[in-house]
Order: structure tokens, then sequence, then C-alpha cells
């Protein structure tokens, strides 16, 4: 049987022993531990990601025109030229960091000994990786301070708040679900959008009352349900996402939600200096920066509001 230091071996997370320089990830090890912290969530898995060597800077944005199709006549040119349509979508990481903290005790009791420093660091992976998701999607600058979890939302602005800029549409006025605001929502996006790899994304509370609502309606007025509108409404699938609020589902291609980081990234660990010493303990941190940013808003809609 493998060993737990085997399998985290065999699943290329970081080893807190091989680091070096500080503790300064090589460019490869960074795509390893950006990768392994967003594949705890199943958004995660989806979305697009851009490694960038600069804390601010552009991503460029290619395509090509719309009906470029000319009707040909032999050994004629029409001069017609049709070129690559460039922009750029700007970006600016904040750093943030995760600590935490290990005690020489529980090494020594523990059956794994020294292998369990790195148990504890991809433990933490897979926690940042939750905080992150959950960052990108809800962080607001301007967030009220009172809020209890100010100073973790108040990082950077994440993709609900950039999707209000957008294609919304508010239930406030409206009660509870109903098949209508999902067609609502989708014809609000683009046709040209609308390309098959457009996804809902929603919590899993809401995925949940949305099959509560289906089958009150087979219970009150009789027949049935196709099973494929459980989980693909309107023909599109859903994506759970237990950091979302309750109140909105949103509507795009996981792919035009992006997150940047840079190569920069640090886990560090000592167990010197003396509040080591006097509490025995092994101290951690992991440094890094990112940015949530949204490629077309064009391409996306939320859903607002939506009652219990």
């Amino acid at each position: 049987m493998l060993s737990n230091r085997q399998i985290i071996a065999a699943e290329g997370t970081i080893n807190t022993e091989s680091l070096n320089n500080g503790g300064l990830l090589q460019p490869e090890q960074a795509r390893k531990f950006i990768q392994q912290t967003f594949e705890t969530n199943e958004l995660g898995k989806y979305i697009r990601y851009e490694t960038r060597v600069s804390k601010t800077g552009e991503i460029d944005k290619i395509g090509i025109g719309r009906r470029i199709l000319r009707a040909k006549t032999e050994g004629q040119d029409d001069g017609n030229r049709t070129g690559v349509n460039t922009s750029r979508l700007p970006y600016a990481t904040t750093a943030v960091k995760a600590n935490w903290e290990l005690t020489e005790e529980t090494i020594r009791e523990n059956i794994e000994r020294e292998n369990l420093p790195e148990i504890v660091t991809n433990l933490m992976a897979t926690q940042i990786g939750l905080d992150k998701m959950d960052l990108c999607l809800n962080g607001d600058v301007d967030i009220d301070s009172g809020n209890p979890d100010y100073k973790f939302l108040c990082i950077n602005d994440g993709w609900v708040k950039q999707l209000k800029k957008g294609h919304v549409i508010d239930r406030k006025a409206s009660s509870g679900m109903n098949i209508g605001m999902f067609y609502d929502t989708l014809k609000a996006i683009p046709n040209k959008y609308n390309n098959g790899n457009l996804r809902w994304l929603m919590s899993p509370h809401r995925g949940q009352e949305w099959e509560r609502h289906l089958l009150e309606q087979i219970i009150e007025k009789g027949g049935a349900v196709p099973q494929g509108v459980y989980t693909s409404p309107a023909s599109i699938p859903i994506i759970e996402c237990p950091s979302l609020g309750d109140d909105t589902i949103i509507l795009t291609d996981p792919k035009n939600l992006i997150v940047v980081h840079t190569y920069d990234i640090k886990i560090r660990s000592t167990t010197e200096g003396k509040d080591a010493i006097y509490n025995d303990m092994r101290y951690y941190t992991c440094h890094f920066d990112l940015d949530a940013i949204i490629e077309e808003i064009d391409a996306t809609a939320i859903i607002t509001n939506i009652s219990a």
C-alpha cells in the first residue's frame, strides 16, 4: 500500500522539503500549485488560468470578424481583406497570504511522523483553492466594513460584482423559480455566444430548489418532466458552486472567467525563532497574488435576488 507521502508525490503536489530559494516556487512548481488549488472544486476545473511575470499588465483578446465570406469571381481580386481583431484585457493582481502552524507534539504523536508537514501543506493547498474560488466569485472592495468577512471579501472585486455591469435578470419582484427565468436569461445573451459552451453556475441549494420546484409541479399538476431538465434547464448543464450565494445564478462559458496569477508564489516554513522555540511550533505561510477578470461581459448574464 502506498504511504500518504507517496500518494502526495504521485499527485504532483508541492513537497515543502524540496523548496529552496527562500520558498519561491520554480515556474513548473508554480503551475502545479495553481492547478492543485483549483482542482479542489468543480468550477475550478473549467475556468481559464493565465500566469504572468508582471503583477499588472494586459491579456490579449484575439478574434476575427463576422460574415467575411465573399462571392468569388474568376481572375479578379475584389481587394477585400479581413484583419485580426485585437483588444486587450487589463489585469492587476493583489498580493495575498495564508498562514498556518503545526505543533511538534502533533508530529511526534502522528503515525506519519516527519511526513505530516507535507500532508498539512497538501490540506492547506486544498483550503487555499476553496478560498480563492470564493474570493474570485464574491470579492468586493466596496463591501461594508461591518460585514463579518470584510477582511476577506475586500481583497479584490470578484466575478459576481463585475457581472452586474452586464446582462442582469432581477427576480426581486418575482416569487421563487420557474422555467421562464432560464429562457429569459438565455435570451439576454447574443446568439453568437450561445454555442454549446454556456453553463449555469449555481449553489447546491439553488440546484436542489430547482429540483424541488419541478417535483412540486408534477405533484400539483400531474404529468412528467424530462429528466434532463433537472440538471440542464434550457438544455444548458448546471455546474454547482458552493461559494455562490443561493439568491444568484450565473450564465456563461466558464472559460470566459479568468484567474490571473504570477509565477511569484512562495511557500515558506520555519522552526526557528523565539515563538517557534517557546511554543514548540512549526510555522508555514504561502504568499501569492491573483486577479479575477472576465473576458467578455456581453457573453454573460446573471440572475439576482432569487427568493427561497
